[in-house]
């Protein structure tokens, strides 16, 4: 089973806090004060959830170093830019890192939205739904003819 030590609770209102944050900042027209405490805050929680060396295998994982390379160096380097002034091409460099980081995790979690009762019906809306499949790389199965002919 999870335990939840002290160290993992006080990460995990670290990590809430620090998306908040960042999410106050960006609606507050990218206000750089609220975006680097978020990203401070963001990753100190997430430092603490995993612990230093999990962390360190997830952002550059020694079997696939170059696979999440890309994500990684985007995101870490969104966040310097975000620390030096460029607020706006920072976290649009963040975002950038972020999607590919935890690209592969989008179609789960669209899938568990499409469950859940108010968004799952916002989600199938026709035009809102190609969109959002469009968006995290959903596909669907190719529906074979039995009687085909070879």
């Amino acid at each position: 089973m999870f335990e939840l030590t002290d160290g993992k609770k006080i990460g995990l209102g670290l990590t809430g806090f620090g998306v908040f944050f960042t999410f106050i900042g960006i609606m507050l027209f990218f206000d750089a004060g609220l975006l680097a405490i978020g990203n401070i805050m963001f990753l100190s929680g997430v430092t603490l959830l995993l612990g230093p060396k999990r962390m360190a295998n997830f952002f550059f994982p020694p079997d696939n170093v170059f696979g999440k390379a890309r994500g990684s160096l985007c995101f870490l380097g969104g966040v310097i830019m975000v620390f030096s002034g460029w607020v706006k091409v920072g976290v649009l460099v963040e975002l950038f890192g972020f999607a590919n980081l935890f690209g592969d995790f989008f179609p789960v979690a669209v899938s568990f939205a499409r469950r859940l009762p108010f968004v799952g019906n916002l989600l199938g809306l026709p035009l809102v739904s190609q969109i959002v499949d469009r968006i995290s790389g959903a596909t669907k199965l190719p529906l074979y003819d039995t009687n085909e002919q070879k």
